[in-house]
């Protein structure tokens, strides 16, 4: 995970058309969020499956497009509830939303039945 640690993270609350690219993905963070595309800032956004998000990010010479796709399980993601918000995060915040579904995954067991003839 490449890390963002002297840049401002914010998060698009509910979800994000992923075949938006780089230039959609940055029409949303200056007509709808209103915030400078251009500034020490990472965007991310999530589709709504919540098992994929793009991360954009703007070096000072050019744009990155972070993709990530999950194999299995989901992120957390907060929902819109009827407004088109942003979250500002934190690096660490930004770590544990990004990792969760890991955590999630460890913990997940193929439930037995107990008192079950097999």
């Amino acid at each position: 995970m490449t890390s963002f640690n002297n840049k401002r993270i914010y998060l698009a609350c509910g979800h994000t058309d992923m075949r938006k690219s780089i230039n959609g993905l940055a029409a949303i963070v200056e007509t709808k969020f209103k915030l400078d595309l251009f500034g020490a800032s990472v965007f991310i956004f999530c589709n709504r499956n919540r098992d994929r998000i793009k991360i954009l990010d703007w070096d000072g010479n050019g744009f990155w497009l972070y993709f990530k796709r999950l194999e299995r399980g989901h992120f957390k993601w907060p929902a819109l509830n009827g407004v088109e918000t942003t979250l500002d995060l934190n690096n660490d915040e930004l770590t544990l939303l990004l990792d969760g579904p890991k955590i999630v995954q460890k913990l997940m067991r193929k439930e037995i039945k107990i008192g079950t003839v097999i």
